[in-house]
């Protein structure tokens, strides 16, 4: 039990975050639970800013991925002990409190601000895993903000031929230094990728994208629909998307991460924790590669962090809150 005052971000308002004192849970931990002081969190730019900070729903607490320092353990958990480091689907929030199946071990030496990033990874290691494509075949992946980043890394390690498109200059120049194929637009025009293209990851959540995805896939090629579309981005009309799926034989689909379990299942290939885990171990690995990618920041700074995001002025992909260095 923490016995301290615990901060949180609290969106109070349309585009207002603030640290705010909060209350947790204070009553003996359960058996097979633990909690501990938090070390990370990461924003993630799409759900946060469309669903929290420039939602409607007030106040709201954001955040789903933290890295913290265990402190405590319930009496039927045995294998994760006070000091180890664990990843949890946690809030942004100074203390963390959740159930043994509901964490994963942090490899031993990483900086738990590159741990925490194993929760925007297993996004499109759903994506992975349910798809029907397979390597050496072609992938496009539209958008390159983090999440986009993310999937040309991991799928480009699994053996895929990989294209990144985004129109944003800085974005494709971050990808090109990570050893990724760059390009402003989706090549529809190249003979040597458009229609031999076995699966578009589309995260921008642009409707033109779409689209275009399905332009430029093979014939029952495959477009996962990662990128939420929030609002309207385009004018565009039906007939032109309906009519490029059915002759193409598109097989277009949300690319929902929770299409596969939490936890592992018999008869289920995948799970979002089995996600997290390996996310973690490529990282350790590097076969997935984070740096230079994020900045960190006190928790203090949410309000200046989510607008620099919001309005895309924002130095790197990404931005982690620094627990570790208060508030």
């Amino acid at each position: 039990m923490s016995g301290r005052t615990e901060y949180g971000v609290v969106v109070t308002a349309q585009e207002t975050a603030e640290l705010q004192p909060i209350d947790v849970d204070a009553s003996p931990l359960g058996p097979k639970e633990v909690a501990g002081h938090t070390l990370t969190t990461i924003i993630s730019a799409g759900t946060e800013l469309a669903w929290n900070y420039t939602g409607k729903e007030f106040p709201s607490r954001p955040g789903y991925a933290a890295v913290f320092a265990v402190e405590a353990v319930g009496p039927e958990v045995g294998d994760v002990r006070p000091g180890d480091v664990v990843f949890c689907m946690g809030k942004h929030q100074s203390y963390q409190r959740t159930t043994r199946q509901n964490v994963v071990p942090v490899p031993k030496g990483m900086a738990p601000e590159v741990a925490v990033f194993a929760r925007m990874m297993g996004i499109s290691m759903s994506t992975l895993t349910t798809t029907t494509a397979r390597p050496p075949g072609k992938v496009v992946v539209t958008g390159l903000g983090l999440v986009g980043h993310l999937a040309a890394q991991i799928f480009a390690g699994c053996g895929y031929e990989v294209i990144g498109c985004d129109p944003v200059a800085a974005r494709r120049e971050i990808a090109e230094r990570m050893g990724l194929r760059a390009m402003a637009a989706v090549p529809l025009d190249d003979p040597q990728v458009s229609g031999q293209v076995d699966l578009v990851i589309e995260c921008s959540g642009h409707e033109q994208a779409v689209l275009e995805a399905c332009k430029v896939v093979r014939k029952r090629g495959e477009v996962a629909m990662v990128g939420v579309p929030w609002k309207q981005m385009a004018d565009l009309q039906a007939f032109g998307l309906l009519h490029t799926i059915f002759h193409k034989y598109v097989v277009l689909r949300s690319g929902w991460e929770w299409e596969v379990p939490h936890q592992p299942t018999d008869f289920v290939m995948g799970s979002l924790f089995g996600q997290f885990a390996g996310a973690l171990r490529w990282l350790c690995e590097g076969r997935v590669r984070v740096e230079g990618l994020y900045q960190k920041t006190a928790p203090g700074d949410c309000q200046q962090a989510y607008q620099h995001l919001l309005h895309k002025t924002a130095e790197k992909l990404a931005v982690v809150f620094d627990w570790s260095a208060g508030m």
